[in-house]
């Protein structure tokens, strides 16, 4: 097996604190919107937050990250605590969806690649990416009575699968990984910004009954 340091890239930390921050501040958003109390609002970030990468741990064999990293923990309630003592206005608006966008690329390209560092081959590994970056948002949304992002047209799982495939193919063509985790977080991004600026959508299943 293959260390999990030899397919990350060096920046690495980073994306996955970015994701884990902004996924965090959206778990506790929709326990804020229905005036929740701090107590929810902590436990809807910390859940969003580890949720996709909880469940890739365990799927690929490695120890499971938020508990052996008490920073992890710190980060979500830090982001509960922030969203508890800032105005409202701050999160009106899509200003948190061009966050959210930036976050769902940065854990798409972390998970595929610590798949990869673990000794998962390509295809698995690009859909650790996916779970990733999905399966937090997932349990927030099935916890808040929401429709699951699976559930719906817009393309946010595609654009993780487009971040995740994408640094997947490109360290198999031996691109640096840097520049491999650069350019996949970027298209992830770009599909992203572009479904929510342009209100991009998958077709719908088109056969009735």
């Amino acid at each position: 097996m293959l260390q999990p340091a030899a397919l990350l890239p060096a920046f690495a930390p980073w994306l996955d604190v970015a994701g884990l921050a902004v996924f965090a501040v959206s778990g506790a958003l929709a326990a804020a919107k229905r005036r929740q109390t701090m107590v929810t609002l902590c436990f809807f970030a910390v859940i969003t937050g580890v949720g996709g990468g909880t469940v890739r741990d365990l799927l690929i064999g490695a120890p499971v990250f938020w508990v052996h990293d008490t920073r992890v923990a710190a980060v979500c309630l830090a982001m509960a605590v922030l969203v508890w003592i800032t105005p409202v206005r701050w999160w009106r608006g899509t200003a948190l969806d061009w966050f959210d966008a930036v976050g769902l690329a940065a854990y798409a390209v972390y998970g595929a690649a610590k798949a990869l560092g673990y000794g998962i081959p390509p295809v698995p590994a690009a859909l650790m990416g996916v779970v990733t970056a999905c399966v937090g948002g997932i349990i927030r949304d099935v916890l808040a009575g929401e429709p699951s992002i699976l559930m719906r047209p817009e393309l946010y799982v595609t654009a993780a699968a487009l971040a995740a495939g994408s640094y997947v193919a490109l360290t198999e063509l031996d691109v640096p990984r840097a520049i491999a985790a650069v350019v996949a977080g970027l298209a992830g991004f770009a599909l992203r910004a572009a479904a929510i600026h342009f209100r991009l959508a998958l077709p719908a299943y088109p056969r009735g009954e």
